[in-house]
């Protein structure tokens, strides 16, 4: 054992999204209790392929580790299923399902008398907490960033609101908000978003989510076309609210 490069993860950063796995050669990699975690040190190359994190997770250090060893890793790789893509974690039981990235089909929408209405969502995960700063879902997305209690008071939020967009939802008074604010603002500034439309309740603490995502665009550096709709408590829009936000 001596002083080498080894990958390090930081925990509290890591949402468990898969994204290293994929890129580490050796399997050196995986996915428990929601967390990326290295599972051996001399299954580590200390290369950094799998440096992508979106979440700024990982990074090389140079610590005490047993020797980089290629024999053990061939090993090691004939004994496990290769994980190619994402999807595959799930199959494997070895992540958290809950921020596992997916792009969804929506629901058809025309659909047998009787049934239930169709579903709009097309991205998992939706909580800001859990979504990853860069996903396909976001790149050149209408964006639609809802309060929580939104979904529970707007009856008709997915055929007039969600389809077509890519969804976040967030509470500003429950949720930490400055770590947010810097969530959203790596979201702007590292997708293609073309706009955002923000639902809120007529709650005054709601109204603090414009105010959240006004200060993240301004850090990003983006200008985002962004409209605002506020939400009474029987499901319907305030009429005559200035919906054109200012950035």
């Amino acid at each position: 054992m001596g002083v080498r490069k080894v990958i390090n993860i930081d925990e509290e950063k890591c949402t468990g999204c898969g994204e290293c796995i994929i890129s580490c050669a050796e399997g050196a990699l995986e996915i428990v209790d929601g967390k990326a975690k290295l599972i051996k040190d001399m299954y580590c190359d200390g290369l950094g392929a799998c440096l992508g994190c979106p979440e700024g997770a990982l990074e090389i250090i140079e610590r005490e580790a047993d020797e980089f060893d290629e024999i053990a890793v061939e090993a090691h790789l004939a004994e496990k299923k290769p994980v190619t893509d994402i999807s595959q974690l799930g199959e494997m039981a070895c992540g958290c399902p809950s921020s596992m990235v997916r792009e969804l089909e929506p629901a058809p929408e025309k659909r047998e008398s009787g049934s239930a209405p169709a579903s709009a969502l097309r991205n998992w995960p939706v909580q800001l907490h859990l979504v990853p700063t860069k996903a396909p879902y976001f790149e050149g997305a209408d964006l639609l960033i809802a309060a929580d209690c939104t979904g529970f008071t707007l009856t008709n939020l997915h055929q007039s609101y969600l389809r077509d967009r890519a969804l976040i939802i967030a509470c500003p008074k429950l949720d930490d908000a400055a770590s947010y604010e810097e969530k959203l603002a790596e979201i702007f500034r590292s997708n293609n978003i073309k706009n955002i439309t923000i639902l809120y309740m007529t709650v005054p603490c709601c109204s603090g989510l414009i105010y959240l995502i006004n200060q993240a665009l301004a850090k990003s550096g983006k200008s985002i076309p962004l409209e605002a709709h506020k939400i009474d408590f029987s499901g319907q829009e305030i009429e005559g609210h200035e919906n054109k936000v200012a950035v």
